[in-house]
């Protein structure tokens, strides 16, 4: 009833939602902009301190009201798979494999960056996987939340919440506009474990294939689905393991030596 009551959050996302939806899709050559976007990019404006249209405590209070709307976009992703279930029993193989994408990615491509830019064991966190909401469950199941691990995963949780839409919506709209990838396989890919990232980028798809609207969200949402469930147990058991693993190999480190390093470094910083 709080969250009900709480009129300046509803009448500021009502007014984001209508600017958004007024500037409409937008297309800058092979990008396409959609209304997530904008609303995004508002967001951020109106939450700057110095503007005080929002305290601290409403943004936070805010992100209760997140739950509701995945869930509302999560049953309406349900109703369009029903339909296409040919589709996605065909596509099977390619679903699941696809994990295979996620998980490479995240470390062959994440860790190096990583390393490169000076974290430590933050990186195993960081870079295991996508670092959605099961991912963070895992991570502090493992290693607790005041880890260097679970600085790593929130870090990258919260850059996915802030930049991940805007990324792959960008992406999404700059591939398929190439035209070299199926509309089937660019649903897919989109489908990544994240239902705003999903969103943004099937947008995108949807903006330059607007025959294959139903087929895309279908597939989209099949494949979100597939990577939230089965994303779970293959981070647990293969890509944690692996990262530990290739973060050994690549620092020639163990975990104890890098937490006593981090230990002898706060101390450093505190007696300067």
């Amino acid at each position: 009833m709080n969250l009900l009551k709480n009129w300046k959050i509803h009448v500021l996302t009502l007014l984001i939602t209508l600017i958004a939806e007024y500037i409409g899709i937008q297309k800058l050559g092979l990008m396409v902009f959609l209304p997530l976007l904008y609303s995004l990019v508002l967001g951020f404006i109106i939450s700057i301190p110095k503007l005080k249209l929002i305290t601290e405590e409403e943004m936070v209070a805010s992100a209760d009201y997140l739950n509701v709307a995945i869930m509302i976009l999560m049953a309406k992703i349900g109703l369009g798979i029903g339909p296409n279930l040919g589709i996605i029993l065909n596509s099977g193989w390619a679903l699941i494999l696809q994990e295979l994408g996620h998980f490479l990615g995240t470390i062959l491509f994440g860790l190096p960056v990583a390393l490169l830019v000076g974290m430590r064991r933050e990186a195993v966190g960081a870079c295991y996987s996508i670092d959605r909401e099961p991912n963070i469950a895992i991570i502090t199941d493992k290693y607790g939340f005041d880890s260097p691990e679970g600085r790593g995963v929130m870090g990258m949780y919260i850059c996915g919440t802030l930049f991940g839409a805007m990324w792959i919506s960008v992406l999404s709209g700059f591939v398929s506009g190439l035209d070299i990838l199926h509309p089937y396989a660019l649903a897919m890919g989109s489908g990544i474990g994240s239902a705003s990232m999903m969103a943004a980028g099937t947008g995108s798809i949807v903006a330059n294939y607007p025959d294959h609207a139903k087929e895309v969200v279908a597939l989209a949402g099949a494949a979100n689905l597939l990577t939230t469930v089965i994303g779970v147990y293959f981070a647990l058991f293969i890509s944690l393991p692996v990262m530990e693993k290739a973060y050994s190999l690549a620092t020639g480190r163990t975990r104890e030596e890098d937490l006593e390093a981090d230990a002898k470094e706060q101390v450093a910083n505190k007696e300067a």
